[in-house]
């Protein structure tokens, strides 16, 4: 395969990547300045079972990063500061940042709340408009969201993703050629390639593959040791990438769940039942968003032993209710063996738009919705009944579907006293 380093590669696109620069935690720092010169974690507390989800980058000159145990990053920086992931408000900072990123192009592919490509081709004429474009990009972020970006413009998508990650955080670079693309890695671990893990990383090294070029000059023992996996390694070592930028469509999405791990395992099923009551509404909330309903509903548990089961069941009438989704649901619950629970979750699939949408029997009769309404309010009597004061001035907010999982964890503990 040597033949790739002279590849005849069309390099028609200009793609930029944006990358919010440690985005939990900035979010935090700019709404708590108290927090700014802090090492600050997001994540599980020390104490409890978890991992860091993002950290800011003074906790990371103490080799604290994403994924870590929580343990180890306390062993590692004990002054930090430990917070929980506030989602929802993430979430409302994401959705500002795509009303600014759609500013320029509809052409956007979301891989994450803070990072997506963006596809300029046929909005710059050249490199030039793009970085313009990057820059005032950029910009706005600071000034409308208060907040960094890193930013990567490059003929295709690992390029442009490289380039996005070369100058973090606030940075900002460019890599029109493939040359130019192949000449920066050249050198560098094999890591910096798309796609490589730590223990693909390993397998590499474990064959004297350390380097871009060592992957490069060895491709016989790559394609070899890791089959399709290092045909398409080797070709992202010559920067050749034919990926397009796909924008996210609703319609296309196939199911919407929430799910709730707990920081100690649950054995009252009463309370999972609880728990799948709250989480609904989170999963209601997101399918009105995206105007879509299910004609589906799944249950999703891993017990203490990390053995998952998933139970599904379809609905007679497509439904887009919080109520709905519980009740089915909750029917599944049942049917579960009773054994130490880790995670519980649920969701809707098969999915449809409103539109040319059948409408159901609820829709229809108005006796049926009431009906509906009365025994959601006494499923709300119930939980009020169980926890106390816990839920009085809170069902706005539950509705909405905003600290849920907060909600869940004071529930946990409540009912572990009352026992």
């Amino acid at each position: 395969m040597q033949e790739l380093s002279q590849t005849e590669y069309q390099e028609n696109q200009i793609i930029l990547h944006v990358d919010m620069d440690a985005f939990y935690a900035s979010v935090e720092m700019r709404d708590n300045p108290a927090l700014k010169d802090k090492p600050l974690i997001i994540g599980a507390k020390p104490t409890e079972r978890g991992v860091v989800a993002t950290c800011n980058y003074e906790a990371r000159k103490y080799g604290v990063r994403s994924a870590m145990n929580s343990k180890e990053a306390f062993r590692l920086c004990p002054k930090a500061v430990f917070l929980y992931p506030d989602f929802e408000k993430y979430k409302a900072v994401s959705e500002e940042l795509h009303e600014i990123l759609e500013s320029y192009t509809k052409q956007v592919e979301y891989i994450a709340l803070d990072e997506g490509y963006l596809d300029l081709t046929e909005v710059a004429k050249d490199f030039s408009e793009a970085e313009r474009i990057g820059r005032e990009l950029q910009r706005r972020v600071k000034e409308e969201l208060k907040l960094t970006c890193s930013v990567g413009i490059a003929y295709g998508k690992t390029a442009a993703k490289t380039a996005s990650e070369e100058k973090k955080p606030n940075g900002f670079f460019m890599i029109q050629r493939r040359e130019d693309y192949v000449e920066l890695l050249r050198d560098r671990d094999v890591r910096a390639l798309f796609t490589v893990g730590e223990k693909t990383a390993e397998k590499l090294y474990s064959f004297g593959i350390y380097t871009v070029k060592d992957l490069q000059e060895k491709e016989k023992e790559v394609l070899r040791l890791l089959g399709n996996q290092g045909k398409m390694l080797l070709e992202l070592s010559y920067g050749i990438d034919h990926r397009r930028v796909v924008p996210y469509r609703p319609e296309d999405t196939q199911s919407i769940s929430k799910e709730m791990t707990f920081q100690e395992d649950v054995t009252d099923y009463s309370f999972l039942d609880d728990v799948l009551f709250l989480l609904s509404f989170r999963v209601e909330n997101r399918a009105k968003r995206y105007g879509l309903y299910a004609r589906g509903v799944s249950l999703k548990i891993t017990f203490a032993d990390m053995k998952t089961i998933t139970r599904s069941a379809l609905i007679s009438e497509s439904t887009q209710s919080a109520f709905s989704l519980y009740k089915n649901a909750s029917a599944l619950l049942q049917q579960i063996p009773k054994r130490r629970v880790r995670l519980i979750g649920e969701g809707f699939y098969h999915l449809e738009e409103n539109e040319g949408r059948q409408l159901s029997f609820a829709d229809i009769f108005t006796e049926e919705k009431e009906r509906e309404e009365r025994e959601l309010e006494e499923r709300w009597r119930q939980m009020e009944a169980r926890y106390g004061n816990m839920f009085q001035d809170r069902k706005t907010t539950i509705l909405s579907g905003e600290r849920v999982y907060d909600l869940i964890e004071e529930m946990r503990n409540y009912g572990r006293k009352q026992n």
